[in-house]
């Protein structure tokens, strides 16, 4: 994480364990090669990553500028209209449900990030990313 990000996110997870939401895993992305794809299926949450924007073969993504996050990869699921990343998040696709590690917009997960000033890619339409936290909502 960018060191201009990290008190508010000392206030975000300090919530987070307050309210006993589980992070199944949280390693630095080297621990994967630094390869998105292995990360997210092991239901890692991770920040910094230095890599292009899905989709994207010029743009780099908000998470190579330290200005991004990616809560529970698998609850939480980046969804296309044809395709599910990681392909385990399939089975949390259906946002009715209310698992443990699933993020919901006003639950405890999206408050923390709205009140340091934090978008959620889970509002999105068309590509939806559940998973997504970034400072300027890209």
């Amino acid at each position: 994480m960018h060191r201009w990000y990290a008190e508010g996110f000392v206030h975000v997870f300090r919530r987070l364990y307050e309210e006993r939401f589980p992070i199944r895993r949280m390693r630095l992305v080297d621990r994967y090669g630094a390869d998105d794809d292995r990360s997210m299926a092991a239901d890692n949450t991770s920040a910094f990553n230095c890599r292009l924007r899905a989709g994207s073969s010029t743009e780099w993504s908000q998470h190579a500028y330290g200005r991004a996050i990616d809560v529970n990869t698998v609850e939480n699921p980046f969804v296309t209209p044809t395709h599910v990343s990681p392909p385990a998040g399939a089975a949390y696709v259906d946002r009715t449900q209310d698992l443990p590690g699933m993020i919901h917009v006003h639950d405890a997960v999206w408050w923390a990030f709205h009140a340091i000033g934090w978008a959620w890619g889970g509002s999105w339409t068309g590509t939806i990313d559940y998973q997504h936290f970034s400072a300027n909502g890209r």
